[in-house]
């Protein structure tokens, strides 16, 4: 069990485990090999962007933000999986659309997973953004960061959340 210190405050595993159970249940769902946890590592602030983040916020009983970070060459080999291998040789708007919607699916999984924590949680709609370096702040203090291998392509959970 680790804890992201936040002043005097905490995030533990009960709030982020239901975002990496997620994504290892839901992945291989979509025709994905089985992910495996490589790190976690204890960020500030703002998440940098790898080439396509996808932020999405949460509210009610659990209140902050998560960003499913990744290269484009990534985001381009996840929505080719989800199109049934269709080639996609540009991050167009189908491509995006289908990180989108990835996202969509990861993070109402999670939401289920902390209901049945007994944590009631509304997710916003996804905002995709693309473009390396940039940065995004997702918390006011510490955010927690789980690189995730994917049939050797990495996505980064940036998973900044804490009880109301």
């Amino acid at each position: 069990m680790w804890d992201l210190r936040k002043g005097n405050d905490q995030m533990d595993a009960k709030l982020v485990n239901p975002f990496v159970d997620a994504f290892v249940a839901v992945m291989p769902q979509m025709g994905f090999p089985e992910p495996k946890r490589m790190k976690m590592s204890v960020k500030t602030k703002n998440a940098v962007s790898l080439g396509v983040a996808v932020i999405v916020g949460f509210t009610k009983q659990l209140r902050g933000n998560i960003v499913y970070n990744m290269s484009e060459d990534t985001a381009k080999f996840i929505a080719s999986t989800m199109m049934m291998g269709m080639p996609v040789a540009a991050f167009d708007e189908m491509a995006q659309s289908a990180i989108s919607e990835m996202s969509n699916m990861l993070t109402a999984n999670a939401a289920t997973n902390l209901t049945g924590l007994g944590l009631e949680a509304d997710i916003s709609t996804p905002s995709l953004s693309i473009g390396p370096d940039f940065q995004v702040k997702i918390s006011d203090d510490n955010y927690l960061t789980v690189d995730m291998d994917l049939g050797g392509h990495l996505v980064e959970l940036d998973i900044a959340v804490e009880q109301q």
